[in-house]
């Protein structure tokens, strides 16, 4: 069987869709299809049933996908010994500033022991962006925070969030509150503005970054608040407690995407070892049993 139809079919159904599958592989959709067509006509069988609103695998298709993954894991692994044995596998990951500084120290620990010379390329960024990245082809593994459902994320818990002010500060010090939050398209900043708005609490959005130190420093410095999670809350700050009146936030959920139709050894490790430590945090209640399998259809 020709690798390149196997990796096509993986890519297809764990995307759910040739157009998402395009984008994994850097092909357009019609090209995508092509190949499905022609590992169809070389298995004799549909592999999978095509609707207006979903791709969904035949009966065939389920019996092969475990068989094709299967095949591209001892591929990859191949390649890896004739090839870059020396030089181990380049694995892409994506997250927050905020969640590498809090997981990144004891996953590279980790990671190293068991794969020493596998290498690590980190790309820091809002999930929105990271998302669109991943789903771009360009990063094999991204934990991010949930914008919008996506095709991709496997839930690994929630996380709660909450303001944090400086710790000689008291929200009610301000007539109308000052606000340091991410750029539009946060989701973080979407909460708090949308939490304020029902309580008609007066606000204003006085320091905008991307950054957490450029949000950071003027929350510390007692000149404004912001919302985070509990793991993030920087030094000098502290958590605003329910009496003190601020609205409730609720809770963010945390995903891990990880790249269609690569099933090497080095990277099935590495997402193992990522949501593990995710999952140990005291800050992240797990899913429930029926929750498991998440994914954000």
């Amino acid at each position: 069987m020709d690798t390149e139809l196997l990796r096509a079919f993986v890519t297809v159904a764990e995307c759910e869709g040739f157009s998402a599958a395009g984008k994994v592989l850097h092909r357009t959709q019609s090209a995508v299809s092509l190949q499905i067509k022609r590992l169809e006509d070389q298995m004799g069988k549909a592999l999978f049933e095509r609707t207006s609103r979903s791709v969904m695998l035949t009966g065939p298709g389920e019996r092969l996908l475990p068989y094709a993954r299967h095949m591209l894991k001892l591929e990859d692994e191949a390649r890896a010994a004739v090839g870059e044995l020396t030089r181990g596998e380049l694995i892409r990951f994506g997250t927050s500033e905020e969640q590498a500084a809090t997981y990144l120290p004891q996953l590279l620990t980790r990671y190293a022991e068991r794969y020493p010379s596998a290498r690590l390329e980190v790309h820091c960024n809002i999930s929105a962006s990271l998302v669109e990245t991943f789903q771009e082809g360009l990063l094999d593994v991204v934990l991010s925070i949930r914008h919008a459902p996506t095709q991709s994320g496997h839930l690994l818990g929630w996380e709660p969030m909450v303001w944090v002010v400086a710790e000689e500060r008291r929200p009610e010090e301000w007539e109308t509150l000052p606000l340091a939050l991410n750029p539009e398209g946060c989701i973080f900043r979407a909460h708090a503005l949308s939490a304020l708005g029902r309580e008609a609490r007066r606000w204003q959005l006085r320091y905008v970054s991307p950054s957490p130190t450029g949000i950071n420093l003027p929350v510390q410095a007692g000149l404004a608040i912001t919302v985070k999670t509990p793991r993030s809350v920087p030094e000098g700050c502290r958590i605003v407690g329910e009496e003190e009146g601020l609205p409730p936030l609720g809770q963010v959920e945390i995903e891990l995407h990880r790249r269609p139709g690569h099933t090497s050894e080095a990277l099935e490790a590495f997402c193992q070892e990522l949501e593990a430590i995710v999952t140990e945090n005291d800050t992240v209640a797990s899913p429930r049993p029926n929750e498991a399998l998440y994914r954000g259809e």
